[in-house]
Formats: structure tokens, C-alpha cells, sequence
């Protein structure tokens, strides 16, 4: 009976777990779908400000404005902004991206580069802490559907690193957005920003929808738009250059706040796969338990039964 009251036991500790672990599948589908709505609103905003650059782009040469986010330098120290998450249980999402920003740093000691590190993300800033790595700032606890606010927070601290010439270039390492069961940990130049990467490349727009009670994304490729040049005899009331100087921070921003969003997409498609599989395991292990606490039970019947038998011969 001992034997019968532990398997019930651990029978019921394993649907316990699974209701949490089906809950925080849900909960992270939900967020997704509020990235996804959130990528949808930003868009409008980031096209507008692509057409502006290139339409100024048909005015000057960017290669021949003075500007500071323009100017590249010798490099003697890289930042590297590295991207993760706050939170476990999201399968191999940290793990992935620590690996990658290894491998870069070991890139860079063989190049004989300095570098130092811009962290987003509780996991990363533990790891990189223990290891003892140089770390120039990080930010941690940030709202996992992120937000311009943050992102304007995070551009602020790498352009102060950037215009000190503290650090001569800095590279972004974050999470691609894949599928709901894949993402890819890429690295990025974001300073200083190159003038043949203004334009608005082929994207795509990720869609969490459901089909016959499963969930799953769907994809929609989204076009470079056609821009048309400024009339040539439009007259600036700033100039040109100045107007420039003051759209490429928000450009920045920009590119900063997709590439949370990518990771934060990343984040909760990882941490639903893993809830799912979790949920799937215990309803295996559920069947299983409950076969063998049917097996105990029927012996232990079976026992009593022949002990039953036994007994009664031995009285006659």
C-alpha cells in the first residue's frame, strides 16, 4: 500500500506540474501575439523614416557628410551590445546567444582587438559577471514586450560610447526570429552606421495563428517599397546634412527596438516550444505512472485474494 500511495502521489505532483507548465505555454503565446501586434504598429513609422533617407539620400553623398555616426575609425576596441533574456525556461534561447558572443570575443583576442560589453538580459550579465569579462553597462528587468522608451535607453548609452571614441565600432548580437521552433543568434555592425545599409531590405512580418487547436506562425514577405526622389529643385530649409545628423540617431533607434523585438519573438516562441514539450512529457509520464499504479493495484489485489484462498484452506 505504500508503494500504491507514492505512485498516486507522484501522479498527482506530475499533473500539478503540468497545469503550470500548460498555463505558462499560454501565457507566452499571448505575449507573442502582442510582439507580433507591436511589429505591426513600429512598421508605418520605420518606412516613413527609410523614404526620408533615401530621399536624401539622391541629394548628397553620405560618404561625403561630416558626420559623427557616419565617421568610421581604426579599430582598437569593439562594443558588443549581446541581447538575451531576463528569464529561463525557454529552452536553448540564452544558451545560444552566450555561445555566440564567445565566439565573437575569441574572434576578437585573436585579432588583437579590445572589446567591452553592452548587456540586455539578466542571463547574459550573470555569465559574462562570473567570468569576469569587462562589462561597460546592462540592462536587466526590462518589459519583455519591448518598447521605444527602452530602446532610445539602450542607443543613448552606445552612442556616449561611440562619440567618446571610448569604442571605435559596435556590433549588435541578437536572436533572429525564425519559427515558432527555431532562431538564429546573428551579429550586426550598428555603429558606425554604413550608407549602403540605409535601405529597407526584403523583411518579413510573422503572424501566431491557429489551426485545428495547434499553433502555429505563418510568414508574409514584405516588400522594399518604392520611394520617389525629392524634386530636384526643392529648397531645405535646414541643411541637408543637418537634417541628416538628426534622422540617423532615430535610425538607430530603430534598428535597436526591431532588434528587441526579434529577440523578444524569439524568447517566448522558445520558452512555448519548451512549455509544450514539458506538457507533452508529463502526459507520457502520467500514461505511465498510472499504468503502473494500476499494476501495483492489481497485484496487490491478487495478493490479498490468494492470501484469502490460503487462509480458508488452511482451515479446513
Amino acid at each position: 500500500m505504500a508503494n500504491l500511495k507514492a505512485i498516486r502521489d507522484q501522479i498527482q505532483s506530475v499533473k500539478n506540474t503540468r497545469k503550470i507548465t500548460e498555463a505558462m505555454r499560454l501565457v507566452a503565446a499571448a505575449k507573442v501575439r502582442r510582439a507580433q501586434a507591436q511589429v505591426l504598429a513600429t512598421r508605418p513609422f520605420a518606412d516613413r523614416l527609410a523614404e526620408v533617407l533615401y530621399r536624401l539620400q539622391t541629394r548628397l553623398r553620405f560618404e561625403d557628410a561630416d558626420l559623427p555616426l557616419l565617421k568610421k575609425r581604426e579599430v582598437r576596441k569593439v562594443g558588443i551590445l549581446a541581447i538575451s533574456g531576463d528569464r529561463g525556461l525557454c529552452g536553448g534561447y540564452n544558451s545560444s546567444v552566450i555561445k555566440r558572443v564567445e565566439t565573437r570575443l575569441n574572434e576578437l583576442k585573436g585579432e588583437g582587438v579590445e572589446y567591452t560589453l553592452v548587456i540586455v538580459g539578466r542571463k547574459a550579465l550573470q555569465y559574462f559577471q562570473r567570468r569576469s569579462q569587462p562589462i561597460a553597462a546592462n540592462f536587466t528587468n526590462l518589459d519583455q514586450i519591448p518598447s521605444s522608451t527602452e530602446a532610445s535607453m539602450i542607443a543613448d548609452e552606445l552612442l556616449s560610447l561611440f562619440l567618446s571614441e571610448e569604442v571605435d565600432r559596435v556590433e549588435l548580437i541578437y536572436t533572429k526570429f525564425v519559427s515558432l521552433v527555431s532562431s538564429r543568434p546573428v551579429v550586426q555592425t550598428l555603429l558606425p552606421l554604413d550608407p549602403q545599409g540605409l535601405e529597407t531590405s526584403d523583411d518579413e512580418i510573422f503572424r501566431l495563428t491557429s489551426r485545428e487547436g495547434e499553433l502555429q506562425v505563418e510568414r508574409q514577405k514584405v516588400s522594399t517599397p518604392t520611394f520617389s526622389a525629392m524634386p530636384q529643385d526643392m529648397i531645405f530649409e535646414q541643411d541637408p546634412v543637418q537634417i541628416l545628423d538628426a534622422l540617423l540617431p532615430l535610425y538607430l533607434n530603430n534598428q535597436l527596438l526591431r532588434a528587441l523585438q526579434e529577440s523578444a519573438a524569439s524568447e517566448l516562441a522558445a520558452r512555448m516550444t519548451a512549455m509544450n514539450n514539458a506538457s507533452d512529457n508529463a502526459k507520457d509520464l502520467i500514461t505511465r505512472l498510472t499504468l503502473s499504479y494500476n499494476k501495483a493495484r492489481q497485484s496487490a489485489i491478487t495478493q490479498e485474494i490468494l492470501e484469502v484462498v490460503g487462509g480458508a484452506e488452511a482451515l479446513q
